[in-house]
C-alpha cells in the first residue's frame, strides 16, 4: 500500500517537474491511470478486511478527484448549448502518414488510407481541420490533393521533403486566413504551424502542434523482451531520454511565440504527452481543455493501450466556451481524431 500510494503521489508531482531535468519523473505520470486503479482496489480490499490501513490509499487517492477529469468525464457531453450561438466545429487528427491500412499482401496502402481519412473528414463537416503527419508524394501532389479533396477551404501547411515524399502539418479553414507561419524545433522533424483566423468577427491564432514522440514501439519492446534481445531496455531508455530532453524545449518555444500574440490562441494537435505531464500543465495555463469542458466518457486518443493514453488535445482561450468534444473510434491511424465544437464570443 505504501509503495502504490507513493507512486501515485509521484504521478501528481510529475505534472510540475521538467522531465528534461529529471526524466524518470515522467514514468509515474505516464502510469497515473493504472496507479489510481491499483490504489482504488487496495482501498476496497482494506475496507473489506476492516483494516485501519485503508487510510493509506484513501489519502493517496484524494488528489485524483482533481486530476481524474483529464481522463474521464461523466457529464452530458456538452449538450446544453445555445442554438443562436456562433459555433465553430473543429477536427484535429494525426493521420500517421496514411500508413495504417494495408492491402491483402500486408503492404501499406496509402491511397486507400488517404481516401478513407478524406471521406471521414468530409462527413465530419468541420469548419477547421488540423492534420499532423500529413503525407504526399511531393509538394505538387500535396497542393492538388488538398484542392480536390477539400473544396471550399483555405489552407496552410509546412512539410519536410525527402526522397520518399513529404510530410508535415496542415491547417484547413472555411473562415478567412489572415496570416500564417511556422514554429520550427531544433534537431527535430516535428513542428507547429499557425494561422490567424477570423470567425464571426472574432480573430484568434490557431496553433497546430506536433511535439516530439517517444519513438518507441510497445509491441517491439514486448517482442524484444520475449526474444531476449540484448540491449532492448537500454535502447528504449535512450530514446525516451532523448525525446524528453527535446519536448520541453519545443513547448517553451511555442509558449514564447504565444506570448507575442495579441489575440486569443487555440492550441491543438498531437502533444505526445499525457494529461499528468509537464507538457500539459504548461500549455493549459490560460486555456481551457475542450474534453474537460464538454467531453463524455474516456478521452483517450491513442488507439494502442486505450483507454490509458490521451495525447491529442484542443485547448481554447478562456473567452471561448466548449460545447462538444468527441473522439470517434476510427482505425485509419494509430491515433483517434478529436472533434471539438466551441462558441466564439466577440
Amino acid at each position: 500500500m505504501l509503495i502504490a500510494a507513493a507512486l501515485l503521489v509521484l504521478s501528481y508531482a510529475s505534472a510540475f517537474v521538467n522531465p528534461a531535468k529529471a526524466w524518470y519523473m515522467m514514468l509515474p505520470g505516464l502510469f497515473f491511470f493504472p496507479l489510481a486503479l491499483l490504489n482504488l482496489f487496495l482501498l476496497v480490499w482494506a475496507v473489506v478486511r476492516r483494516s485501519g490501513a485503508f487510510v493509506i490509499p484513501l489519502l493517496a487517492l484524494l488528489p485524483t478527484l482533481i486530476f481524474a477529469g483529464r481522463y474521464l468525464q461523466t457529464g452530458d457531453g456538452g449538450d446544453s448549448r445555445d442554438p443562436d450561438a456562433k459555433t465553430v466545429r473543429m477536427v484535429s487528427y494525426n493521420v500517421g502518414r496514411f500508413a495504417n491500412l494495408r492491402d491483402r499482401n500486408g503492404r501499406i496502402d496509402r491511397d486507400v488510407c488517404e481516401d478513407s481519412v478524406c471521406a471521414f473528414l468530409k462527413a465530419a463537416d468541420a469548419d477547421i481541420i488540423c492534420l499532423q503527419e500529413y503525407y504526399a508524394a511531393d509538394t505538387d501532389a500535396l497542393h492538388s490533393g488538398l484542392k480536390s479533396s477539400f473544396e471550399g477551404y483555405d489552407y496552410d501547411y509546412y512539410v519536410f521533403t525527402g526522397k520518399h515524399g513529404c510530410f508535415g502539418n496542415v491547417i484547413l479553414s472555411r473562415f478567412p486566413i489572415l496570416g500564417q507561419g511556422v514554429v520550427k524545433f531544433d534537431r527535430s522533424a516535428n513542428l507547429a504551424v499557425y494561422t490567424d483566423i477570423e470567425a464571426y468577427g472574432e480573430k484568434f491564432r490557431l496553433y497546430n502542434c506536433h511535439f516530439e514522440s517517444y519513438n518507441i514501439s510497445f509491441p517491439g519492446i514486448v517482442k524484444g523482451l520475449i526474444d531476449r534481445k540484448d540491449g532492448i531496455l537500454k535502447e528504449t531508455e535512450r530514446k525516451m531520454r532523448h525525446s524528453l530532453s527535446l519536448r520541453p524545449r519545443q513547448v517553451d518555444k511555442v509558449l514564447e511565440h504565444i506570448a507575442s500574440c495579441k489575440s486569443g490562441t487555440v492550441l491543438c494537435g498531437d502533444f505526445n504527452d499525457n494529461p499528468m505531464s509537464y507538457t500539459y500543465q504548461r500549455l493549459i495555463r490560460g486555456h481551457r481543455d475542450t474534453f474537460c469542458e464538454a467531453g463524455h466518457g474516456f478521452g483517450a486518443t491513442y488507439r494502442i493501450l486505450w483507454p490509458a493514453l490521451r495525447i491529442d488535445y484542443v485547448f481554447l482561450p478562456e473567452t471561448f466556451r466548449a460545447v462538444g468534444h468527441t473522439t470517434p473510434k476510427k482505425r485509419f491511424s494509430d491515433h483517434y481524431p478529436v472533434i471539438s465544437e466551441f462558441e466564439v464570443e466577440p
